[in-house]
């Protein structure tokens, strides 16, 4: 019951930060200057005499705890983390987020269990798990930015063959295509747009996306302004590499989906065992957490199922 209780104080917490989240996200999502906020060049648009929300008020909360964090080389190290992962938030409001939910979280679950070490563990988890769904956001967009290169590379060319300059095909993209890529694009626009040499902005967007394919066609595009030659002919010749690089992928997938529902079922099974020992005969299996010596065995036998996880995600993880 207590640990029921501690979980679903732990949930509610999360549910908080994600709200917060998509309220930034909202806020954003149609002003191209909010990351210059950091300098307090642009303030709020609050109109005068307009009353503040309460989620105004907590972003504006969360931002001025973030003012000091903001230039920091580790805020911006985090912030280029969740860039990459479509996430949009500063690297210190991020920061900020971590602190105050392993905060509320700790005292929430301090309050329902009364037990201090075990607040503080379920706390440590708190940034264990934000950096997971960071992890898992990045792979995800940066999959989608991928598999819509291709297509991206064709149109450009298209558009090169038309008599469009490459700034305007990059506008075209920022319009026409679905995020990741269409949003991407967007930015290099808008940096264009604000006086920021295209080249510049080529490789900021190559930094902030972390692709290796589209390293590529950043390399040919600037080879190309430096020395000339048929810009649409060299993107058809990437566009089909990278089709070809993708086909490749999922046949690799579909290869070793095997190895990898293996990796599952060995992390998934003993909790699936344990559950069932524990339904049959609670006060037999408890032993093994009151006992010293099962505990141990419990914390080598969770170690050793990491270990082997990874090991077999290593062996079928194959580089294209």
């Amino acid at each position: 019951m207590i640990l029921a209780m501690s979980i679903i104080a732990a949930l509610f917490t999360f549910g908080f930060v994600v709200t917060i989240v998509l309220a930034i996200k909202n806020k954003r999502s149609t002003d191209m200057f909010y990351r210059m906020r950091r300098h307090s060049i642009i303030k709020g648009r609050t109109k005068p005499g307009e009353v503040e929300d309460i989620k105004t008020k907590v972003l504006k909360f969360i931002k001025e705890l973030a003012k000091p964090l903001v230039e920091k080389n580790f805020a911006q190290s985090v912030e280029e983390r969740l860039n990459q992962a479509g996430i949009p938030l500063l690297g210190g409001e991020f920061i900020v987020l971590n602190l105050l939910t392993m905060a509320l979280t700790g005292f929430l679950t301090w309050f329902i269990t009364l037990d201090l070490k075990f607040a503080g563990g379920v706390t440590m988890l708190v940034p264990v798990a934000y950096w997971v769904v960071v992890i898992v956001l990045k792979s995800r967009r940066l999959k989608s930015f991928t598999e819509q290169l291709g297509d991206c590379l064709i149109t450009i060319s298209n558009a090169l063959r038309a008599g469009y300059s490459f700034q305007q095909t990059i506008e075209v993209i920022s319009k026409e295509m679905e995020p990741p890529i269409g949003a991407e694009f967007a930015m290099i626009n808008h940096e264009v747009v604000m006086g920021v040499p295209l080249e510049e902005a080529l490789e900021n967007a190559n930094k902030r996306i972390g692709s290796s394919d589209f390293e590529l066609v950043v390399t040919a595009v600037l080879i190309q302004r430096e020395v000339g030659g048929n810009l649409a002919q060299v993107l058809d010749n990437i566009s089909y590499t990278i089709v070809e690089r993708i086909r490749m992928r999922r046949e690799i997938v579909a290869l070793t989906s095997q190895g990898r529902m293996s990796a599952m079922v060995l992390l998934g099974l003993p909790f699936v065992a344990g559950f069932a020992m524990f339904s049959i005969n609670p006060s037999n299996f408890m032993i093994i957490f009151e006992d010293p010596l099962g505990q141990m065995a419990v914390a080598a036998g969770i170690v050793m199922e990491i270990i082997g996880y990874f090991v077999i995600m290593k062996i079928v993880d194959v580089e294209v």
